[in-house]
């Protein structure tokens, strides 16, 4: 039969049958997609064309100049790891928030708030936690469920707290700031943090023991160690809200920084130093991969016109704006049993967003609220990218402890996504003030 003849929305649903089919059988979501991409391509439109967008799509993405914070953004995350700056978080906040019921895990969380500022990963954030907070929790006598579930949604800020490698993605897909992105998850992260202290604290804070007696001078010494993270933060995020850099800029003063500062401390030398940019190019390679098989995916998804089509479908179900933003979140959510939080963001938005602006949402509101939604994703079962991050590192522990420790976070994560949804100018004010 002639590929012209086919009715290209056989075609499309063909290709996502194939995608999830690839999916299933393990083949890396970047290469499914690329493969169904170029082959739906080539059914619609000819096979020269496909394989000339084969040739210079790859290319295209990977010299583009907006793209190369990502490398840049892992780099700095990974030179904070290995300078030792995520254990001088913990230590800074455990001397402040430790004495209390439940301090010990209030410390994890703002450890992890700490660290997600630096390093933009939830899957990073938790592992480098798991190994500094778990062993300090469990010889305090915490439970197995409470001390894996603190650090599993503590390690979800990962990826809202700026800077966020999703949050890049999501800007990049979606043809929106970067740096606008990142101010406007400054306050969504700020009460993530604030609800889950208070999670901790209401929740199992009296089932916990108290830590060692505030001491001042104790205190004041740990704060001594946070200089670096601070400025680091101010190096990237500060100068992205006051206008001085852009996105892509603050990542490559972030990244040499965070070296600079591990030379001058002596936690880093040439050889560590070289380890860092080897394990920076293997994650950089895997994003990558993932985003060029999107774009090739997404001119599948523009020839077969599926966004124009969706968007048309859900706003003749007359479900009103927020109904139908309800059916995209209840969407993701389910998604973010099956799928990684990347995963979602790539091969979801290109499909959603145009419903989005057709509904006159504000695009980096969305962004926010996607972002969070993904969240959830990663400490649902049964994929849970989180805990199993977790797992692989505390071995004794099951996974249904840590699922089940987890629990009372994902209740305060769908209230905070409530609220945000309902209340949209905390995510807005900040961008709306940027320089």
């Amino acid at each position: 039969m002639n590929s012209a003849m086919i009715d290209p929305n056989l075609i499309a649903l063909g290709g996502f049958v194939m995608l999830f089919a690839l999916m299933l059988i393990r083949v890396p979501i970047g290469i499914a997609m690329g493969v169904v991409g170029v082959g739906g391509f080539g059914l619609i439109t000819g096979w020269g064309p496909a394989l000339n967008l084969l040739s210079s799509s790859p290319l295209r993405t990977i010299t583009d100049f907006n793209l190369t914070l990502i490398p840049f953004f892992i780099l700095m995350g990974v030179l904070a790891t290995r300078s030792g700056m995520s254990r001088e978080l913990f230590r800074a906040a455990n001397s402040i928030l430790g004495p209390m019921k439940g301090g010990l895990g209030m410390a994890t969380v703002g450890a992890c708030a700490g660290f997600s500022a630096i390093c933009g990963s939830s899957v990073a954030t938790a592992a480098t936690m798991t190994k500094i907070a778990h062993p300090e929790m469990k010889r305090a006598g915490y439970g197995d469920d409470v001390s894996t579930g603190v650090i599993a949604a503590g390690g979800t800020l990962g990826i809202l707290i700026p800077p966020s490698v999703v949050l890049a993605i999501y800007g990049y897909i979606t043809a929106q700031d970067i740096g606008t992105l990142f101010i406007a998850g400054i306050i969504p992260g700020t009460l993530a943090v604030l609800m889950y202290l208070a999670t901790v604290r209401l929740w199992y804070g009296r089932h916990l023991p108290a830590g060692e007696p505030f001491r001042l001078s104790e205190a004041i010494d740990a704060m001594r160690g946070v200089w670096a993270v601070l400025l680091l933060f101010i190096a990237v995020i500060v100068s992205i809200y006051l206008g001085i850099t852009t996105a892509t800029e603050a990542a490559a003063v972030g990244a040499v920084l965070t070296a600079l500062i591990g030379f001058v401390r002596r936690r880093l030398d040439f050889r560590s130093l070289l380890d860092c940019l080897v394990e920076a190019l293997r994650t950089s390679v895997s994003v990558y991969t993932i985003l060029i098989g999107a774009i090739l995916f997404g001119y599948f998804l523009a020839v077969t016109q599926v966004p124009q089509k969706l968007t048309q479908i859900l706003i003749d179900f007359g479900l009103g704006p927020y109904g139908t933003l309800g059916l995209i979140v209840a969407l993701f959510i389910v998604m973010g049993c099956f799928l990684d939080a990347m995963a979602m963001i790539i091969l979801m938005v290109p499909i959603v967003y145009p419903v989005i602006v057709a509904l006159g949402f504000d695009p980096i509101w969305f962004g926010i609220i996607i972002v969070m939604t993904v969240e959830l994703g990663l400490i649902t079962p049964p994929v849970g990218m989180n805990v199993f991050v977790i797992k692989s590192i505390a071995r004794d522990v099951s996974l249904v402890t840590i699922f089940r420790g987890v629990t009372p976070f994902v209740v305060t994560d769908i209230i905070r996504l409530t609220i945000l949804i309902l209340f949209p100018a905390l995510v807005l004010f900040l961008p709306q003030t940027m320089g």
